[in-house]
């Protein structure tokens, strides 16, 4: 909610200003006689086209990403923002609609120049003004202790309490830790990913000794403790959580990787106290919340401008398949009807982005009931369970059309990885260490770890899989899009499916 009301406060500011910027703008332009002859117009004649130029530019700053991580963000930083996209938004705009009415040639185009920057600097200086009254306001908010964002840490060593009174005693880094949360106590982790358990102690070793050593080894206010690692996700929902510190000791670094597994959440900042290894090595991007090195995990890597062209590409692209192909999908639903029992689409659930189950097309290419006897199980070479048919829908891909309007519902991408039934995503989170991370983005029909590897068989091809997938997560753009779905097309040209 607060996260919410920080972009609509935002976005209304931003608006009140770009209105203020185009009366200052039409002022300086036709008042004072800039390129033309001065002349006047009542003000409330000047408020529609106002509004018009402002919504222009509240959507190219949504597209650009200037409503991302607002919270506490460096005014300066922000300044250096709106003027690199108000440039582009101020250029789009001059061509688009102003340069054919302007007359500008080769004689002009002095005045022309600057028109454009002068409109430019109206439109920079009024969101800058409008930005740097919010982030004052904002910072003199938490600095009274008021609209900080709610955080939990993890760990309840020594390093927790450091990192605990370190926030503590600076309220302007925007955080309030409501409690710790405890890794042991529990023997779910340690059967889920080996015999460590807290602190790398065998938690097989008896209640009552695990308590003994975790009590021993906690350096925090036990009454702050307000759960377990286990049931982070729920505590964060009860509590509304946005900011979750991983503050681990020496002996329990192991744990890192299955606690990150566990927080995957949207919405949620995670950040982890580095190790001097990790500060050095130069892979990860260390803040510095005075002085204490917060490393942020998991970030999203592609900005906002990008996953707007992202999702329209994928509708331009899915209407320019699907409307040709129309036909063709009348034909290959017919031959599946005349030649097996059972419906033409296969319709089957998934899971999605952020865990989200929808319901995928496919052209059936199995017989019905295929996994009445065996339950869900995986495809392999020369699967007694595919019709005739669909081994050729299957080799040209053909079987894939209907999840275009998947993509075009929204539960699909073009690309990304494969989304797969909720039976076994359930199996693969507690076997492969960060399988959740790949639901952070749509699902695909194609993407990177189908361009580079075959069909799943066993366990071992998922965990292959998940390494191209989580690949891909972590370095997903536009230009990687472009790349699978060229080798995509490649793929379907020399009929190497399966």
């Amino acid at each position: 909610m607060e996260k919410a009301r920080e972009i609509v406060v935002t976005i209304v500011s931003d608006f009140v200003f770009l209105i203020l910027a185009w009366y200052g703008f039409y002022y300086v332009r036709f008042e004072l006689g800039w390129g033309i002859e001065p002349t006047s117009a009542a003000p409330y004649s000047l408020f529609l086209p106002g509004v018009v130029i402002s919504v222009y530019w509240i959507a190219i700053f949504g597209v650009f990403g200037l409503y991302r991580h607002l919270y506490l963000i460096s005014r300066f930083d922000e300044i250096i923002r709106v003027a690199k996209i108000s440039i582009i938004g101020t250029l789009i705009l001059f061509f688009l609609l102003f340069i054919d009415s302007l007359g500008w040639t080769s004689d002009n185009l002095h005045q022309a120049k600057w028109v454009t920057l002068i409109y430019w600097l109206i439109v920079l200086i009024c969101v800058s003004t409008s930005r740097l009254i919010l982030r004052t306001i904002q910072k003199i908010r938490v600095q009274k202790g008021k609209g900080l964002h709610r955080a939990f840490i993890v760990g309840t060593g020594g390093s927790a309490r450091s990192v605990y009174e370190n926030l503590h005693r600076h309220k302007t880094s925007g955080m309030n830790v409501i409690g710790f949360l405890r890794l042991g106590g529990s023997n779910n982790q340690a059967d889920q990913y080996g015999d460590a358990g807290f602190g790398g102690m065998n938690m097989h070793e008896g209640d009552t000794g695990v308590q003994e050593k975790v009590a021993r080894a906690e350096k925090v206010d036990r009454d702050m403790i307000a759960g377990k690692v286990s049931d982070i996700k729920q505590l964060i929902m009860d509590h509304g959580v946005q900011e979750i510190i991983v503050a681990l000791e020496p002996d329990e670094k192991e744990q890192l990787i299955p606690i990150l597994d566990q927080i995957d959440i949207p919405d949620v900042s995670v950040k982890i106290l580095p190790d001097f290894h990790q500060m050095i090595t130069g892979l990860n991007q260390t803040n510095q919340i005075f002085g204490l090195p917060l490393i942020d995990v998991m970030p999203d890597p592609m900005p906002t401008w990008e996953k707007f062209f992202k999702r329209m590409m994928d509708i331009i692209l899915s209407l320019v398949i699907l409307i040709p192909t129309l036909p063709v999908m009348l034909v290959i639903a017919l031959l599946i009807r005349m030649t097996s029992k059972g419906p033409a689409i296969f319709r089957q659930k998934r899971v999605g982005k952020y865990d989200r189950v929808f319901t995928m097309y496919k052209f059936r290419t199995m017989f019905i009931d295929a996994e009445k006897e065996s339950g869900p199980v995986w495809a392999s070479d020369n699967d007694p369970r595919i019709t005739p048919v669909g081994y050729w829908l299957r080799k040209l891909r053909l079987d894939e059309l209907p999840q275009f309007f998947n993509v075009l519902k929204g539960d699909m991408s073009l690309v990304g990885p494969r989304p797969e039934r909720p039976y076994f995503v359930e199996q693969f989170k507690k076997s492969i260490p960060l399988y959740s991370r790949r639901l952070r983005v749509r699902p695909g029909i194609t993407g990177w770890a189908q361009v580079k590897w075959k069909y799943d068989e066993n366990l071992e091809d998922v965990k292959e899989k998940t390494k191209y997938d989580l690949f891909y997560v972590e370095n997903i753009s536009l230009k990687m899009d472009f790349k699978i779905l060229f080798n995509t097309i490649m793929t379907v040209i020399k009929g190497k499916g399966q």
